[in-house]
């Protein structure tokens, strides 16, 4: 069989749910607002795909440029380079 080569490959385990995490998620989580120069954590979230970055940006830290339609544009250190990852507020969560 060939092997798929969607952006979801090998994905089983990182985006995987527990059974009791099920669903859909709270819609608080999909309102969420973040400033200018605050820190957010890459949490992809499996059941939204929209707006969803590719799995090898999950968990990493990032600080919020700024914004892109309903998507927030986080810059990130990939190594030495630096990128900018454009997200959903599903996909991020508040560093305190």
């Amino acid at each position: 069989m060939k092997k798929s080569k969607g952006i979801r490959q090998g994905t089983r385990n990182i985006l995987r749910k527990k059974p009791r995490e099920r669903g859909l998620i709270p819609i608080t989580r999909a309102l969420q607002e973040f400033e200018e120069g605050e820190r957010a954590r890459i949490v992809i979230e499996p059941s939204v795909h929209k707006g969803q970055p590719h799995r090898r940006f999950q968990a990493n830290v990032g600080t919020i440029i700024g914004k892109q339609g309903k998507a927030f544009k986080l810059k990130i250190k990939d190594g030495k380079k630096e990128k900018i990852i454009i997200a959903r507020a599903e996909h991020l969560r508040k560093i305190d």
